[in-house]
């Protein structure tokens, strides 16, 4: 895997029982690339993103993601490969009895960092994402929105080489989710690699980008009109 290419997953198959998810894929993510995975339900696209953060492990071919041969990855040494990627949710998992300042601290302090470098770090992703004002609120006092955002800060607080955003505008209204395509272009604009998963048409043709399509088994290129 060259120094440019933050994912790369060459000949990659994936079946469970007698149901073949993923055949014999190839796909490349070039450090600082946009791109969006498509596909009806089912049709692969939660393993396609399970394999890059050790998950699911492929009945062969070879995944590297951020520099690691994610096949050969010890299972102590998973942890250090996940601290590589930050992780969009659609449906938040937020922790609910903890402020957003917490929510954000909480990445940090498990990965064992000083008190005063997890202050730094939190307020300065909070401001990134604009929610620097709501440090203190709970999550139930968030809109979808913002606690979209409290999921994005947390996921760039180890500052990872690699953003996986699922469905991230699947909760959200129109304008809340226009939002967050802004941030996360912004947050790709500094130079990370985002990979989307998306069943919204409108958010690819508004926010255009390299788009690939899972459909039976096969991942390929494909252009949104």
């Amino acid at each position: 895997m060259s120094v440019n290419g933050v994912i790369e997953l060459n000949n990659v198959s994936v079946s469970f029982g007698q149901n073949q998810v993923l055949n014999g894929i190839n796909f490349r993510l070039e450090t600082g690339e946009f791109c969006y995975v498509i596909g009806r339900t089912g049709a692969g696209k939660s393993s396609f993103l399970k394999l890059l953060y050790r998950d699911v492990k492929p009945d062969n071919g070879l995944v590297y993601v951020a520099d690691y041969d994610v096949n050969k990855l010890p299972e102590k040494k998973i942890p250090y490969l996940r601290r590589r990627i930050g992780i969009v949710f659609q449906d938040f998992q937020l922790l609910p009895d903890r402020n957003v300042f917490d929510n954000v601290a909480f990445a940090l302090r498990v990965t064992g960092h000083k008190k005063s470098f997890i202050k730094h770090r939190v307020l300065e992703v909070l401001g990134l994402v604009g929610l620097s004002h709501k440090r203190n609120a709970m999550p139930n006092d968030l809109s979808g929105g913002e606690k979209q955002r409290v999921v994005i800060a947390r996921a760039l607080a180890n500052e990872p080489r690699l953003l996986l955003a699922d469905e991230p505008t699947g909760n959200l209204d129109p304008e809340a989710s226009g939002s967050i395509m802004e941030l996360l272009r912004q947050i790709n604009n500094r130079g990370m690699a985002v990979l989307m998963v998306t069943h919204d048409y409108d958010v690819i043709r508004k926010f255009p980008a390299r788009t690939v399509q899972i459909e039976n088994g096969e991942l390929n290129d494909i252009v949104i009109k």
